[in-house]
């Protein structure tokens, strides 16, 4: 698992030290509230011979760490988004999925697991009611950027060597692209080009028909003269490669109401309201979970690591999923306050992101 670091690490700390800070982290993650060194100790101390003192002194070293804070100087202590993040790289026990709770995830999953194509978006939204669900937080799901059956393809010239490349799609969206011409290239050709590609794509995914009709112009079978064949190379390559941007990218949000079920403290409902803030500035989570992307495993990132959360302290677990070829093609995730269950959610997350691409490389 891909986990973010920090500087300082669990060889900094001695073995009282490890376990007091173990203990605060867990009831923590548990109950929401600070811990005081009396409470510690009546737990723990006893067994281990450590005086409230002795205890309330490792707390402070601790403090001093940046690993732990309090609101108030009397106050018990809850770790931050440093001891957080010290917690779950190197102490956090990761559980495991139940057979229960794997069914439960692969039935919502495959609700849509047999129909059409066109559907695969109610599956990840599936996906993440599912998550939300099962994690007690929101569920997320950064779709693949659009990538639908094409109805119809052409081209318009425009002044000053450029064209406009219009994509009609199956489902009725429509997509205008300004495009550079080759230097030359009169309206016949661009015509051909338009009329070439209009054959070509009428029906498939600009995916599966782009290697194909390369192949075709670079054995010589394609009837097109040589500019219209830089034309088409050129549309292929910048429509099929990648360059989507991210108001191409759908963006599922599910169970909010979880989070608000979920609320202990009114400190909890007011960082839920910034969450919820938060979760509307849509390019910057989706920039987020792009991150997810740019390798396997799961990811987590916590609190102020991220500006995104800086004011409402929340915490996102997540996962890349694999479409065809075994490329990752979106991300599914968690959000919720710093304190949620990291040891369910990140076998919930990672679960999940597999169960998806299961089902995806069937359908796509």
């Amino acid at each position: 698992m891909n986990f973010q670091t920090t500087s300082l690490s669990l060889s900094d700390l001695d073995a009282r030290a490890r376990a007091i800070f173990k203990s605060i982290v867990e009831s923590y993650l548990e109950t929401g509230a600070p811990v005081g060194s009396r409470t510690l100790s009546q737990k723990s101390g006893e067994q281990a011979g450590l005086s409230p003192a002795s205890i309330r002194n490792t707390m402070a070293d601790l403090a001093n760490l940046g690993l732990l804070s309090s609101t108030h100087m009397s106050a018990g202590r809850m770790p931050t988004h440093q001891g957080l993040r010290l917690f779950v790289d190197g102490l956090l026990e990761i559980g495991t999925l139940s057979a229960t709770e794997r069914r439960s995830i692969e039935t919502q999953l495959q609700a849509g697991g047999n129909q059409p194509l066109s559907d695969i978006q109610n599956i990840l939204q599936n996906a993440s009611q599912a998550l939300a669900g099962l994690a007690g937080g929101a569920g997320l799901v950064l779709a693949p950027a659009q990538a639908g059956i094409l109805r119809h393809v052409e081209f318009v010239g425009l002044d000053a060597g450029q064209a406009l490349a219009v994509l009609v799609y199956e489902d009725g969206h429509v997509e205008n692209r300004i495009m550079d011409i080759p230097t030359g290239l009169v309206p016949a050709a661009l015509e051909q080009a338009g009329n070439f590609l209009a054959r070509r794509l009428k029906g498939k995914r600009l995916s599966q028909a782009r290697t194909d009709i390369l192949a075709e112009i670079k054995s010589g079978q394609a009837a097109l003269d040589k500019a219209a064949s830089i034309l088409v190379k050129q549309g292929l390559a910048e429509w099929a490669g990648g360059h989507e941007n991210t108001d191409r990218r759908n963006l599922i949000v599910r169970g909010r109401a979880q989070l608000l079920d979920n609320a202990q403290q009114q400190s909890d409902l007011e960082r839920i309201g910034l969450l919820f803030e938060d979760l509307e500035r849509k390019e910057e989570l989706i920039a987020l979970l792009d991150k997810a992307e740019t390798a396997k495993g799961v990811k987590i990132f916590i609190g102020a690591e991220n500006p995104l959360f800086s004011l409402s302290g929340s915490s996102v677990v997540v996962a890349p999923y694999l479409g065809t070829d075994q490329k990752i093609i979106g991300a599914v995730g968690v959000i919720g306050p710093t304190r949620i269950n990291y040891a369910r959610i990140i076998p919930l997350v990672d679960y999940t992101a597999n169960v998806i691409g299961r089902i995806l490389q069937r359908k796509l």
